[in-house]
């Protein structure tokens, strides 16, 4: 979560994290500007999905999974609008997505149900796809940001 703050940071945006209380984890991150601290996994899950317009699933564990296939599971069944869901790291995934299209094969899911999804190892891509179905979708627009090296958004200027 902390690539995630830091980039809201690093463009002015508000930064907000989400954390779990458990006995062997770590502190906040210093990119937060507002911290929610949960005791319920499923709580933290609703304001997850509430709040965003995205998911972007970086390497991670069975937290990040199960995350990831809950939001699926949610846009799959029409629970919650449907929104980006980006997968980085194509070769650390490749097992699960092999699975998902086992399940294809399967029947047990649609082959539609795997448009919900990109995998890509593209910060330029995922940001792309982001842009193109989160301003169109929810009406998002980006603020301009001010160009130092101009002298913009310096005190007098």
């Amino acid at each position: 979560m902390e690539a995630a703050n830091r980039g809201a940071k690093d463009v002015d945006g508000l930064s907000v994290g989400c954390s779990i209380q458990l006995p062997h984890e770590q502190a906040s991150n210093p990119y937060v500007d507002i911290n929610l601290d949960f005791r319920y996994f499923f709580v933290r899950k609703v304001m997850l999905v509430k709040y965003s317009y995205a998911f972007v699933v970086m390497p991670g564990g069975f937290g990040t999974v199960d995350e990831w296939f809950e939001a699926l599971t949610l846009i799959q069944t029409a629970k919650i609008h449907e929104f980006p869901v980006i997968v980085m790291g194509v070769e650390y995934w490749r097992p699960i997505v092999e699975q998902l299209e086992t399940m294809v094969d399967a029947g047990m899911i649609a082959r539609s149900d795997l448009d919900l999804l990109l995998v890509t190892d593209s910060v330029e891509e995922a940001a792309r796809y982001i842009d193109e179905i989160c301003v169109s979708r929810f009406d998002l627009r980006r603020k301009p940001r001010p160009i130092r090296a101009l002298g913009e958004g310096r005190p007098g200027a």
